[in-house]
């Protein structure tokens, strides 16, 4: 675990960063001579708490974000923290019997990265765990996409997902992948426990490895498929956010 810092981009990124963690924002940016209102809520409330606000440039702001799309904000955000897969048994023993884990099987696109991670925040998500290669990491434009939600729940990058599952099993977590041919239905399973849902990636789903070191494999019933012609699943991030809601369901 060790602490980081980079920039945010976005209204509602930096927004909430301000809001919820202004104790880790270091600086916002703000375009100078901007008439959104909300880049003026944003300036006072950060100036409220004793935040660093600037107003500069759009050059100036378009360099630190490398040319993503800022709505005229950013700032400098000191994550209070990063995980790697040695976290994962103090987080699951924390969670005392009830871990709910999410574990995303190479996604490539940072905006269901981002929309992923609003949802694992909203469903109270123990950890989420990505790959460290062959999948989109944490960037700003995940932030962004996240609304704050990539700084609020514990993303656990390791460097080979086969292996960390098993040693997710070992600490006692039931690993369930959704795969769209399963039979079993996501509904029939029990999620109270300890407990991991597996998604793969935007263009293959669930790799071979990672579909062997599940418990069982799950699907989503889509009783309307059938008279949706071209529409073969749901993507990633709907997907993550159906399943990990049943999971909150459940544990009602």
């Amino acid at each position: 675990m060790s602490k980081t810092s980079q920039w945010i981009a976005g209204i509602n990124a930096v927004a909430a960063a301000v809001e919820h963690d202004a104790d880790h924002v270091r600086e916002v940016l703000i375009e100078a001579g901007a008439k959104n209102p909300r880049l003026t809520e944003i300036e006072e409330n950060a100036r409220r708490k004793d935040i660093d606000v600037r107003r500069v440039a759009t050059n100036a702001i378009d360099g630190v974000t490398g040319g993503l799309r800022h709505q005229g904000v950013v700032a400098r955000y000191a994550a209070a923290k990063t995980y790697n897969e040695d976290d994962l048994p103090e987080l699951i023993e924390a969670a005392a019997g009830k871990a709910l884990l999410l574990v995303l099987d190479g996604v490539q696109d940072p905006h269901n990265l981002g929309a992923c991670l609003r949802s694992a925040a909203a469903a109270g998500v123990t950890a989420v765990v990505i790959p460290k290669d062959k999948a989109v990491q944490v960037n700003a434009t995940v932030r962004k996409t996240s609304a704050g939600a990539a700084d609020s729940v514990p993303v656990v990058r390791v460097t080979n997902l086969a292996r960390a599952m098993r040693d997710i099993q070992q600490l006692g977590v039931w690993i369930y992948g959704l795969a769209g041919e399963s039979t079993a239905s996501l509904y029939s399973v029990d999620l109270r426990g300890n407990v991991a849902l597996v998604l793969g990636g935007e263009a293959d789903g669930l790799r071979r490895l990672t579909r062997e070191h599940c418990d069982g494999l799950v699907t989503i019933p889509m009783p309307g498929l059938a008279n949706a012609p071209g529409v073969e699943s749901l993507n990633v991030s709907v997907a993550t956010g159906v399943a990990l809601f049943e999971a909150v369901r459940q544990r009602g």
